[in-house]
Order: structure tokens, then C-alpha cells, then sequence
């Protein structure tokens, strides 16, 4: 497969997957709330999730690399199908938190085989050197506009499903579907024809037939060398340290933001509607960044590592504006709303631009053996570290505090870029190539003394 198909086809099984992620979004949890659990139960329920996802990242990663991607993705769409009739159906605490155990175990089957699909491809079709970037920039987009595309109709949904003529979706089910119940049961449409995707478009090469002695052997190793990852390159170490940091922005958003809309507007399906709407600009602002990704690395002289540096910074300014403005009445100071509005933009731009260029770091400095465990690692560190700041944020005051805090940890990450920044666009890059391709199975490259490192 040429490399400009494999970019197409990863970016369309990019959206297919964050769809419905983008159609539940909105009133994931208005819904939650509107099944009586308070936001400590909501915080807990979205801990196990995170905590899911954190536990079985390396294994199924793993797991990716041994069995292939393509199964793997398959089964990360048939949990996330289950997931979502469960909690768009589920009135218990345990029925919600075996969706959100089912939900945790989808994302971390799916968190790096479709990516690690796309750079096998292209580099089986162009080589170890093949450029990367701008298919990873689509990705990233793709995966924007879904979930862009998904958190309007999320949020219009519910408030559409009122508006039926007659007993309405309630009481025509007796409680069972609520009207915030209707994004969750079009994401679980759209994850069939996600799983009906993935074992049609996504091609690999022969596999050696997998035995359960096989993966037996061959996961543990695999998961081994994926934690060497860290602790063997300073490279990979930065890496791991700035998706931590990235995790623990993201929670005070997904948390205090819903609640505070539906204050504002003074219902749930009304809030729903205004959440998705701020969810939509975020989206298209994380789109707009990754799509500025290759320009980003050009007006950073060509360093990936300069093009992190600025973007994280862009992040933490938006967070640290958010904080500045989080009680601020909208009444009496206009500009609460526009620096609230811009810093929320700001943190979304960022994370857009730093994720393909940080991607491709990782990509240029792991082989095809352990590729799926890398992108398991990194997301680990991103899941384990939300999930603990979410539940920091759960039981912060509300005001400043939780975005100063969340800002202050992507400025840490930011600092971390520093040292690599200063060093001359490009050094050590045919170095490393080499080490990849030369890298034993199951082993990453290790750290090359290049002065990027």
C-alpha cells in the first residue's frame, strides 16, 4: 500500500473511532448526574476508567505487536459498543461502572495499533526514513473532527429527543433511555461500522499463526521492553513526562467544565448544548494545531523538539488564563469572558500542535516490534496521571486553583524541552535511524549521545 493511501485510511479509522467518543461527550456527565450519582461518584466512575485503561495499556499493547493490529482493533470496537448501550441504558453505580471497565478496556486496546498500522505501512512502502509527520498531523486532525463533529450532534440531541410529539423517549421506555441516553446509542451504531472498517480497509503483512503459548511468551517481553523505554532514553523519558503533564491539564476540563455550563445555563439538556459547543471549538482548535504541526516544527528551524517547547507553552498560557478568569463575573468584567473563551482555545491549539511533532520523536527512536507498546506507554502515562488529578480536582475548591495547578504542570513539561531545544535542528537524526533499523527485536533503540537527548 502506497503511503498516500495508508494516510487516508488511517485518518478515516481515526474518526470512525472518535466519533462516537465526540457524540457522548456532551452529556456523558449530565447523564451520570441525571441517573442520581453525585460528582464524587462521577469523578470515581471516570477514575476507573482512567484507572482501566492504565492497567491493561502495556499489556494490550503488547499485545497489538504480537497478535497484529488489525484484531486488536476489532475488539477495542466491540468493547466500546458495549460500553455504550450500558451506560446510555445502565441506572446502577456497578451497571455504570462495568461500562466505564468496558469503556477503559476499549481505549487501551485501541490507544497505538491504528497508528502503529500507519507507520508500518509507510515505512514497508518508503522506508525506515519515510516522513511521518504529516500523515500523524492528519490523524490528529481527523480525530479533531470527529470529535468536533460528534460533540455538536451530542449536544443537540438530547434537547431534539425532548422536543418528540408524544409521551417522549422517558416515558415511552419507562426510564430506561433518557434523552441524554441518545448520543451514547448512535455511538454504539457508529462503533459497527467502525468494526466493520477496521476488518476491511486496514491490510497487514502474514503473522506468524498466534497460539496462546505464543502470546504468552511474547506479550510479557514485549510489555519488558516497553518499560526499558523509559528508563533507558532521556528521549523517551521527556516524552513520557510531557504526556503525564498533559493528562493532568485535561482533567480539570473534562470535569468542572459540564457542571459549570449547565449552571450557567440552568438545566442539563440546555448545558449539554452549550458544553458541546465549547467541546466543538476545543476540537477544532486541537484540528487547527494539527494541522499546524509540519509548520510548526518549520518556524521551529525544523526541531520537533523546539516545535514540543512552543506548543506546550501555548497550552499553559491558555491554562493559566483560565485560572486568572475563573471568578471573574461575566457581568461586570467583559473580559472574563473573552480571556476564559481564548484560554480555552489556547490549551487545545497547543496540544494539537505538540502531540504529531512528539509522535514523531517517539517513532524515529522505536522499530515496528515494540511500536504498539510505546504508544501503550505513553498513553499510560497520560491516563494514570489524569485519572489521579482528576480526583484531585473532584475535591479542590472550585475557582482558580484546579486551572493554576493544571497550567503549572504544562509549563513544567514545557521547561523539560529546554535543554533539546538548544541544540542545532536535525543533529543526530541519521544516528538514530540507523539504531532503530539495527535495534534487536522487541528492544528500542537505545539512546544515542547526540546532545538531543
Amino acid at each position: 500500500m502506497n503511503p498516500t493511501t495508508a494516510r487516508r485510511r488511517f485518518a478515516a479509522v481515526t474518526f470512525f473511532f472518535w466519533l462516537p467518543v465526540g457524540l457522548y461527550i456532551p452529556s456523558q456527565v449530565l447523564l451520570l448526574t441525571e441517573r442520581g450519582m453525585g460528582l464524587a461518584a462521577v469523578a470515581g466512575l471516570f477514575a476507573v476508567h482512567s484507572l482501566t485503561v492504565s492497567a491493561l495499556e502495556l499489556p494490550t499493547g503488547g499485545l497489538s505487536d504480537v497478535l497484529g493490529r488489525r484484531p486488536v482493533l476489532a475488539v477495542s470496537g466491540l468493547l466500546n459498543l458495549g460500553a455504550l448501550l450500558l451506560l446510555a441504558l445502565g441506572g446502577s453505580l456497578w451497571v455504570l461502572a462495568g461500562a466505564m471497565l468496558l469503556l477503559g478496556s476499549g481505549r487501551a486496546l485501541s490507544s497505538g495499533p491504528a497508528e502503529a498500522w500507519y507507520v508500518d505501512t509507510v515505512q514497508a512502502s518508503a522506508g525506515p526514513g519515510a516522513e511521518l509527520r504529516t500523515g500523524l498531523a492528519r490523524g490528529g486532525a481527523a480525530a479533531a473532527a470527529a470529535l468536533a463533529a460528534g460533540t455538536l450532534a451530542g449536544g443537540a440531541l438530547p434537547l431534539l429527543a425532548g422536543l418528540l410529539p408524544g409521551p417522549g423517549v422517558r416515558a415511552a421506555t419507562s426510564g430506561l433511555v433518557l434523552p441524554l441516553s441518545v448520543p451514547a446509542l448512535l455511538g454504539a451504531l457508529v462503533c459497527v461500522g467502525y468494526i466493520a472498517y477496521v476488518l476491511t480497509a486496514l491490510p497487514e503483512p502474514p503473522r506468524p499463526p498466534a497460539t496462546a503459548r505464543s502470546v504468552l511468551r511474547g506479550v510479557p517481553s514485549t510489555v519488558l521492553a516497553g518499560l526499558r523505554l523509559g528508563t533507558g532514553d532521556a528521549l523517551v523519558r521527556r516524552l513520557l513526562l510531557t504526556a503525564g503533564a498533559t493528562g493532568a491539564a485535561l482533567a480539570p476540563l473534562e470535569l468542572l467544565a459540564p457542571a459549570r455550563a449547565a449552571g450557567l445555563t440552568g438545566g442539563a439538556e440546555s448545558g449539554a448544548v452549550l458544553f458541546a459547543v465549547m467541546a466543538c471549538t476545543g476540537f477544532a482548535c486541537t484540528g487547527l494545531g494539527s494541522h499546524l504541526a509540519p509548520r510548526t516544527a518549520r518556524w521551529a528551524g525544523g526541531s520537533g523538539e523546539r516545535a514540543v517547547l512552543l506548543s506546550l507553552a501555548v497550552s499553559a498560557s491558555g491554562l493559566l488564563l483560565l485560572g486568572v478568569t475563573a471568578h471573574a463575573p461575566v457581568a461586570t468584567h467583559p473580559f472574563a469572558l473573552t480571556g476564559a473563551a481564548t484560554g480555552y482555545a489556547l490549551v487545545y491549539l497547543g496540544l494539537g500542535s505538540a502531540s504529531p511533532n512528539a509522535n514523531e520523536l517517539l517513532h524515529r527512536r522505536v522499530d515496528g516490534s515494540v511500536r504498539a507498546t510505546a504508544l501503550s506507554v505513553q498513553s499510560l502515562a497520560l491516563q494514570l496521571t489524569g485519572a489521579l488529578a482528576g480526583l484531585a480536582a473532584g475535591t479542590l475548591p472550585t475557582g482558580p486553583l484546579p486551572w493554576l495547578l493544571a497550567g503549572g504542570a504544562l509549563l513544567t513539561a514545557a521547561l523539560l524541552w529546554l535543554r533539546a531545544a538548544n541544540t542545532p535542528p536535525g543533529a543526530g537524526d541519521s544516528v538514530r535511524l540507523q539504531v532503530v533499523s539495527a535495534a534487536p527485536a522487541h528492544r528500542a533503540a537505545p539512546a544515542c549521545d547526540t546532545g538531543q537527548s
